[in-house]
């Protein structure tokens, strides 16, 4: 029996050029302006700024040049910056600045100079009147510090490091010591082992009354029984009434956590968003720009194409004049292509987000994020025939300025599910209704996942308890037990 197989293999290469296009698709506009600084730097065929004359040379395709084939000819239009920036083909956002919104004179946020958090206490240490041994091991401990302002290690860990990185040789009695010096000093809590003890520790250097002193009673004595919120068990313990425990953990819930946080000094840097896209409602409609830090001015260097215009005119043409034209050609190449990439990436964004505005049309008028129709990837994709990745590229690194605040573009984007009606509604509202329902719930006696779940099956979403237990935790909200107030 004569078995025939056919066995097709489609297979699909990107070029080089596109997955550099795909790169620059996927840079935010921070990450955009450093990749054009780099190319600016890289090749000197590429220029920023309007050209003024836009005369060039005439083609090279007549020249006598027998050591050059067709493919590696340059011509006029190879170099020909209408060709890269004619109004006819530029979409009808332009690139011009003036088209984008006040954050294109947006200036890079200054960041004061200042003392680390470290010497910070260092530099209190130095009020203290203290023995060469005791300066040592308090300094290790102050260098010790985390970010959030604790001291995370054991005791016998730090009497380790201590005689094997500092040569100095001690006690953990004699760290201990020293670590009640550190708890002196600013800001409150700083140098505490945990959470317990930092809050112990500010409520002793806060002004005696009975709310205090209940409170840390509370904290050193009944610490386990105050973070699972046993109430009636703290109620019965201390022999109170409910007002004065509730006067009591209003102390505690003004206290700092992170006391290392408070430390303006500690220059940590924080990540300056800049938005992609702004979108305004004008006249009732809404209206989409691409920030201009997107659409930089470029040019090919008229420098090179005098170097061209020289070559053509030379009678001898040497090895060396023919080995410098080829190089300026790949360079005028590479630039051409670079401006036709940017032309291409401003055109995806600009489209891409355009269709996700429009798709999203309600939510964008009103900000009720209740409005967020569902969507996914090749929703987007299939208006605007363009790939998956594509879109998924500029979604997940993309921020737009809304009038409701900047929002991330991939939390516009949700998996969907069937009410009660049998019509699909977007996760992202049963969340924001989810969320609506435990903040209006009363806290004395917080909804449990059943019960929320029974809640969103009256108003016409019927999900699980698992359902709404996974929703919940995806919003960082805690059980009702942890919900629970007095």
């Amino acid at each position: 029996m004569l078995k025939q197989q056919l066995q097709f293999k489609l297979s699909q290469k990107l070029s080089p050029q596109q997955i550099q296009l795909m790169k620059l698709i996927q840079l935010p506009t921070q990450a955009f302006e450093q990749r054009l600084k780099q190319e600016l730097e890289e090749n000197p065929a590429l220029e920023s700024g309007k050209e003024v004359d836009n005369e060039f040379s005439s083609d090279f395709e007549n020249s006598n040049d027998d050591d050059y084939n067709d493919n590696e000819s340059i011509t006029a239009d190879d170099i020909n910056v209408d060709e890269y920036l004619s109004d006819d083909e530029i979409p009808d956002y332009r690139t011009q600045t003036n088209n984008y919104s006040s954050d294109d004179e947006e200036k890079t946020m200054p960041y004061a100079a200042g003392i680390s958090f470290t010497q910070h206490l260092i530099n209190q240490l130095n009020t203290y009147r203290l023995s060469e041994e005791e300066r040592e091991i308090a300094e290790f401990l102050v260098g010790s510090v985390d970010e959030s302002g604790y001291i995370r290690r054991s005791l016998s860990d730090i009497v380790d490091d201590l005689a094997f990185t500092q040569n100095v040789f001690t006690t953990e009695d004699k760290i201990e010591h020293m670590l009640h010096v550190v708890h002196e000093l600013d800001p409150a809590g700083v140098g505490a082992r945990n959470l317990q003890e930092c809050l112990s520790i500010q409520l002793h250097r806060k002004e005696k009354n009975p709310n205090v002193e209940l409170a840390l009673k509370i904290i050193d004595t009944a610490f386990e029984q105050f973070t699972k919120k046993h109430y009636k068990k703290l109620i019965q313990k201390f022999d109170i009434t409910e007002h004065q425990l509730k006067d009591a953990i209003n102390e505690i819930e003004h206290l700092n956590p992170k006391p290392g946080g408070s430390y303006s000094g500690n220059n940590r840097m924080v990540e300056h968003v800049v938005p992609d896209f702004a979108i305004k409602i004008v006249d009732g409609e809404l209206e989409l720009t691409l920030n201009g830090r997107n659409a930089p001015e470029l040019h090919v260097s008229r420098e090179y194409n005098n170097m061209l215009k020289g070559y053509k005119d030379a009678k001898h043409k040497s090895k060396s004049q023919k080995d410098a034209v080829l190089f300026i050609k790949q360079k005028l190449d590479a630039a051409k292509w670079f401006i036709e990439a940017i032309k291409q990436r401003q055109q995806t964004l600009f489209v891409t987000m355009s269709a996700i505005m429009h798709y999203q049309k309600e939510y964008f008028l009103t900000g009720d994020e209740r409005k967020l129709k569902p969507m996914i990837l090749k929703d987007v994709a299939d208006e605007i025939q363009m790939d998956v990745s594509t879109v998924s590229r500029v979604a997940n690194s993309k921020y737009v300025d809304t009038p409701y605040g900047t929002k991330l573009i991939k939390e516009f984007f949700s998996e969907s599910m069937k009410n009660d009606q049998g019509e699909d509604v977007s996760t992202r509202e049963i969340k924001k209704i989810l969320e609506t329902v435990i903040e209006e719930e009363d806290k004395r006696k917080p909804l449990t996942d059943e019960a929320l779940a029974s809640i969103l099956k009256d108003k016409g979403y019927p999900i699980a308890r698992r359902t709404v237990a996974k929703y919940r935790e995806q919003q960082d909200i805690p059980v009702a037990r942890l919900r629970k107030k007095i």
